[in-house]
């Protein structure tokens, strides 16, 4: 395992879940959304969702690889 881009993927994760979590959860209250509200909220959920993606496979390819060696060895 790369711990080294496995701990930079997860950091990312880390940052995606403080910047933007909060954007992407069901607002509750008793007034249904506009049409402009809807279109924003299917935005951030497709850029959320294509980090995400984007970052998994980053720890998937962290787990999967090999150990950098070690600088100026």
């Amino acid at each position: 395992m790369d711990a080294q881009r496995f701990t930079e993927a997860y950091e990312r994760l880390e940052l995606l879940d403080s910047r933007a979590t909060h954007r992407i959860r069901p607002r509750s209250g008793m007034q249904s959304p506009g049409t402009e509200q809807l279109a924003e909220q299917v935005r951030e959920l497709q850029s959320y969702s294509i980090e995400l993606k984007e970052i998994l496979r980053e720890l998937f390819a962290a787990i999967a690889g090999r150990p950098q060696p070690p600088a100026g060895g």
